[in-house]
């Protein structure tokens, strides 16, 4: 039986997962912005017909946005994780093995289903997430990664298609890739883009026709594989479990600038303390830390400054308590009075698997107890939500600079509180959703 993957896609996720609670919208263009409110980063296609770009900075589409209520919210990552891990549950039920590639992409094994049953068993797929969780989707089917990522474009191109593209066969290959620009292909970015049409390799057909040497040449090994992929050789395998994490970051730009080294101090425990949470969620320790503040790029009426600091930790850790110390370590050495900082973070490179880090010879630091507590941290913010128990140094409330979700909707399928109430004119409290 011959390979087959399959790509599913939730369509405008971030959107959709705003449209499944607020029915009021569900005809409306509506749009998602990035942290502090600042760019578009999902659009439904209602937005898209308006000429809203990806990316586009809201305080340049307001006016647009008013005069055609356009739904506008602020990134709620806690609701579309979570709306993401309902997704995979289902898709677990469909496949026996699945690639989350994305909050939004996973790849499915396809492979035990029928060659004729394929379209009919995705089309059942993409009407079973729609019923249960109310998000849309587009099924791409191909016998590689690529060309599954490829049949998932043109399933979301082609209404007729019903929302499922099959690249099984060679035969239907040859009529789709020859129609499609060769700038759609997954890994091929802007800068391969202009070399292939230079060439003039314009579409997917002539990419998959290009010698596999020659694209090596051009793009490296992964130029290579591309031609390969499209050509149903396969060179990606799926990935159940995630690779193990390199490095970790957390960043933030500052709804208000920070201009004292206080609120600096503060800011950067607080991103110490989520770095925290995820390196021990991962398992993983750190021996060393980047610390990074800067000022406004786009302000050019105050002073500039950028700059960063790395910390060596004594000892690789995962301790929120020795994060913090290491951050404002690093803060301190880098801000300076006079400048209104805008964004500040910390980056942990070469992580490795928590205890497998050399120790001091004299070890003063008492691993049991730090585990013990950090345990405990976990544990209390797991049932009551983040942020229920943090250390002090990362503030006890909402400060000026922390990031604007000021259009934020409730998150609905994590806090009881928040839950909807079912009533005759239902409504769902989600009043940021209005311009």
């Amino acid at each position: 039986m011959s390979r087959a993957l399959a790509l599913v896609d939730g369509n405008s996720f971030y959107c959709s997962c705003e449209r499944v609670f607020d029915p009021k919208i569900a005809t409306r263009p509506v749009i998602v912005l990035s942290n502090n409110d600042g760019c578009a980063v999902a659009r439904t296609a209602e937005a898209k017909a308006l000429g809203i770009g990806m990316g586009e900075p809201y305080f340049k589409i307001r006016e647009l946005c008013e005069q055609n209520k356009v739904a506008v919210f602020s990134s709620n990552y806690t609701l579309y994780g979570d709306m993401s891990a309902r997704l995979n549950a289902i898709y677990r039920e469909w496949a026996p093995e699945v690639e989350i590639y994305s909050i939004d992409e996973s790849f499915l094994d396809f492979t035990t289903i029928p060659e004729r049953d394929r379209l009919a068993y995705g089309r059942d797929l993409r009407a079973t997430v729609r019923q249960w969780t109310g998000i849309p989707t587009c099924v791409g089917i191909g016998p590689t990664k690529t060309l599954a990522k490829l049949a998932n474009h043109i399933a979301k191109k082609n209404d007729d298609l019903g929302g499922v593209c099959d690249l099984t066969d060679p035969a239907v290959r040859d009529r789709w890739l020859p129609k499609i620009e060769v700038g759609e292909v997954w890994g091929i970015g802007g800068a391969s883009e202009r070399k292939l049409l230079q060439l003039g390799i314009e579409t997917v057909g002539d990419l998959r026709d290009m010698p596999a040497r020659s694209a090596r040449q051009l793009m490296t090994v992964v130029g290579e594989k591309t031609v390969l992929e499209l050509r149903g050789i396969s060179c990606m395998e799926l990935e159940e479990l995630p690779p193990q994490r390199k490095g970790c970051a957390v960043t933030r730009s500052f709804g208000k600038p920070v201009k004292t080294l206080d609120a600096m101090l503060e800011a950067v425990s607080a991103y110490a303390t989520r770095a925290g949470e995820k390196l021990r969620r991962h398992g993983l320790e750190t021996s060393h830390m980047v610390v990074f503040m800067h000022t406004s790029r786009f302000n050019q009426r105050d002073p500039s400054h950028s700059a960063s600091k790395t910390i060596h930790l004594a000892e690789s850790s995962a301790d929120t308590l020795d994060l913090i110390d290491a951050a404002k370590r690093g803060a301190r050495a880098v801000f300076r009075e006079g400048f209104a900082y805008a964004k500040a973070g910390i980056i942990m490179d070469d992580l490795i698997v928590a205890g497998s880090g050399s120790r001091p010879l004299f070890d003063a630091h008492d691993r049991e107890k730090s585990a013990a507590l950090m345990t405990a941290l976990d544990a209390i913010n797991g049932k009551y939500g983040r942020g229920a128990l943090v250390p002090a140094a990362a503030g006890i409330k909402r400060r000026e600079w922390q990031t604007k979700f000021d259009r934020r909707s409730p998150r609905y399928t994590t806090r009881l509180e928040a839950l909807p109430t079912a009533l005759s004119g239902w409504t769902t409290g989600a009043e940021n959703s209005m311009v």
